[in-house]
């Protein structure tokens, strides 16, 4: 601690911190700065999982806002650092319910700022095709997990409501009736370096175009 007051002393000012390491900085040239902000986003996933019967993998939640509610809701979980995003929302959907699912698409995103200790927060919601259908909740975090039926969904007041998940509802519907087509992840290698990442674009509009 001793070297951490020299360093604020020495007009050092405090950017983040990890869990083996603090960083400080400090712009030595005309103001104003240009270092970047820390991270300012977290990543979330949201996952539509539909059967053939037209019905909607949903959970209760033991805890946050939904605690005892009686809210159904898709699945949903945070994107660990260095997960891709459709890799995140295989693992949470197997997670919380025990499926099995393939990854399809990126419906749509959500950002909004100051959710989570302060900071914004990027939520992606995903199209998903399961693969098994036996559903079992994750003990901890889940207080239930079924297959509902689609207009049983839609019709909780929550979902009637104009706001989030309306939206989540109304984009659901459209892919379902094949009226909408999503984003799907292309493997694209750096221009600089041999690093792979995604791309994510609606694929039947690029190969028409």
């Amino acid at each position: 601690m001793v070297h951490l007051l020299h360093g604020w002393q020495e007009g050092f000012c405090y950017h983040h911190a990890e869990p083996d390491y603090l960083m400080l900085v400090q712009w030595i040239s005309e103001p104003p700065s240009t270092i970047p902000a820390n991270a300012t986003h977290r990543v979330v996933i949201g996952a539509i999982v539909m059967n053939d019967k037209r019905e909607l993998l949903v959970v209760q939640e033991k805890s946050g806002k939904l605690k005892g509610t009686g809210i159904w809701k898709i699945p949903t979980g945070q994107v660990d650092p260095g997960e891709d995003i459709f890799k995140a929302a295989v693992r949470e959907v197997k997670e919380e319910t025990n499926i099995d699912t393939e990854f399809l698409e990126i419906l749509g995103f959500r950002q909004c700022h100051k959710t989570f200790f302060e900071k914004s927060d990027l939520f992606f919601l995903c199209m998903m095709r399961p693969l098994s259908f036996d559903v079992q909740k994750q003990e901890s975090e889940i207080e239930a997990a079924k297959w509902m039926p689609f207009e049983e969904y839609t019709a909780q007041p929550i979902v009637q409501k104009p706001g989030f998940y309306k939206c989540i509802t109304d984009v659901c519907l459209a892919k379902v009736e094949g009226d909408y087509i999503g984003f799907s992840p292309r493997h694209v290698k750096s221009s600089f370096t041999d690093q792979l990442s995604y791309f994510y674009l609606n694929k039947q509009d690029s190969n028409s175009s």
